[in-house]
C-alpha cells in the first residue's frame, strides 16, 4: 500500500481502507493507523507538552476510531474525523490536569550543530521554559485553539470544525491566546 499524500489515487485506497476498516478488517485499520500515527502523535506531542501522555491520549483515540467506524459517515476525510478525536482526547487530558504539567516535561527542540554552542543552548532552553510556563496560563480551550492555528496551521473554519466550536468562538480564543501570550513573552523580544 501506498502512504497517506494527496494524490487522487492515494485517497481512493484510504477511502477503501476506511470502508474496510468499518467492516471490521482489522489489517485495514492497521494500514491506517500507520499512515496516521506519526501526524496524531505530533499534534497531541505539541498539546500536551509530555510524550508520554501525547501516546495515551493517540491511543485512546484510535481505540475510540475503531470502535466509531462503522458510524464514521464519511462526510470529512478520515485525517480530519481522526484529527478531530485526537483533539478531543487532548482537550479532556488538558482540562483534568489542573495544576499543568512540569515545565522539565516538555519537550526542548534540538538546536542545530551550527548553533549548538552552550550559551545558545542555555538561552534555547529558557526561551522554551519561558513559553511552557506562558502556555500553561492559557486555558485548555485557548491552547487547543492557538495551537492548532499557530503550530499546526489549520483555518479558522478547520479549527471550528475539529473542536466543535463557532468560527467566532475560534477567533476570540485565538485572539486572547495571542494577547496573553505576547504579554507572556515581552521579555524575550
Amino acid at each position: 500500500m501506498t502512504e497517506w499524500a494527496p494524490e487522487e489515487g492515494v485517497r481512493s485506497d484510504e477511502a477503501l481502507l476506511v470502508v474496510r476498516a468499518g467492516e471490521g478488517d482489522e489489517e485495514a485499520f492497521e494500514v491506517l493507523v500507520r499512515r496516521h500515527s506519526p501526524a496524531m502523535l505530533q499534534l497531541a506531542t505539541r498539546f500536551l507538552g509530555d510524550r508520554a501522555d501525547a501516546e495515551d491520549a493517540v491511543q485512546d483515540a484510535f481505540v475510540s476510531a475503531w470502535r466509531k467506524l462503522p458510524e464514521f459517515r464519511r462526510d470529512a476525510s478520515f485525517h480530519t474525523w481522526l484529527h478531530r478525536i485526537v483533539t478531543n482526547r487532548c482537550l479532556n487530558r488538558l482540562r483534568s490536569r489542573r495544576p499543568a504539567a512540569d515545565l522539565d516535561s516538555v519537550p526542548e527542540q534540538a538546536a542545530p550543530e551550527h548553533q549548538a554552542s552552550p550559551a545558545r543552548a542555555v538561552e534555547s532552553r529558557a526561551a522554551a521554559d519561558a513559553l511552557a510556563a506562558a502556555m500553561a496560563g492559557l486555558s485548555p480551550e485557548q491552547r487547543v485553539c492557538w495551537v492548532l492555528r499557530e503550530m499546526q496551521g489549520l483555518s479558522y473554519e478547520s479549527i471550528a470544525d475539529t473542536v466543535g466550536i463557532s468560527l467566532q468562538a475560534v477567533r476570540g480564543r485565538v485572539f486572547r491566546a495571542r494577547r496573553y501570550l505576547t504579554e507572556a513573552m515581552s521579555a524575550w523580544r
